[in-house]
């Protein structure tokens, strides 16, 4: 019998949203001789994602709740319990984490998740001077979505240049079709190959010459990236393209309403994919 999944309690004290994390674009330079690879990355947040409700308690705990919570696995040993345990905070958090974003997708939710317990302690406590140590050593995208604001990632996307984000609240349509990748799979099925540096200007220029090099990779695992791409490109979006190490992929708009009309065509073509409306933050 599968496990019961609580209902979110909506009288808890504090409620914090994990924004989800797209690459608008992801070129990969090189391997590095310490296993990681060395990237050029457009980091962007839309304004949806996992929420996380939190109350003072006597110690810290996690539960889960929501669509994507019985992917999660074991809660207290998940990115939120594991953020809880190297911030210093006076007392426990009892945080329910409400999954609504897919596992495993290329949305960064876990890394978001943490990004969110950052910010609760920041606002709250103080973060110790090491804090993006700290946070890289959770995992790569995680000193991002501590800020969840948009920037250009560096060296394995710990690193950030500022950029100028004249893409602010446009439109976004995210879409999965429901398979979960593994980033260090594709990643290391990467081919190798060097297509250049990202481009100069605005994040709008940026994302439009822009690419992501793990696509081919990560269509050889799971063709139906190919697929969503493809029906993305067919609702006239300003841009269409995969997330991180997939298998999400999102598209960008002119306008809400070019945004919903994609969504609902999509939903009618594809009921079994994921689809999430929001804005780019």
């Amino acid at each position: 019998m599968a496990p019961t999944i609580p209902t979110c309690d909506r009288a808890l004290e504090l409620k914090e949203t994990a924004f989800a994390k797209i690459n608008l674009a992801l070129h990969v330079r090189k391997r590095r001789a310490d296993g990681f690879h060395q990237l050029e990355t457009l980091f962007a947040f839309v304004d949806c994602g996992d929420v996380l409700h939190v109350r003072s308690a006597v110690r810290d705990s996690v539960t889960t709740c929501g669509p994507f919570a019985e992917e999660v696995g074991d809660p207290a040993g998940n990115l939120v319990a594991r953020a809880l345990d190297i911030l210093p905070h006076p007392g426990g958090l009892e945080v329910t984490l409400e999954k609504n974003l897919p596992v495993a997708a290329g949305l960064g939710g876990g890394s978001a998740d943490a990004g969110a317990i950052f910010r609760i302690i920041r606002e709250h406590y103080g973060l110790p001077d090491d804090w993006a140590e700290r946070a890289a050593r959770l995992g790569a995208d995680v000193p991002a979505c501590v800020s969840s604001e948009m920037a250009i990632g560096l060296g394995t996307g710990t690193e950030f240049a500022e950029v100028d984000n004249d893409i602010s609240g446009t439109p976004v349509l995210l879409v999965n079709p429901g398979i979960p990748l593994s980033t260090p799979a594709i990643f290391s099925a990467w081919d190798g190959v060097d297509r250049g540096p990202l481009s100069s200007g605005k994040a709008s220029k940026i994302a439009l010459a822009g690419r992501n090099d793990l696509e081919h990779a990560a269509i050889a695992q799971c063709p139906d990236i190919s697929k969503v791409i493809s029906m993305l490109a067919s609702t006239s979006p300003w841009i269409a393209r995969m997330s991180g190490s997939g298998a999400t992929c999102f598209a960008i708009y002119q306008t809400a309403g070019d945004r919903d009309r994609a969504a609902h065509k999509l939903a009618d073509q594809q009921p079994g994919w994921w689809l999430a409306k929001g804005a780019l933050r």
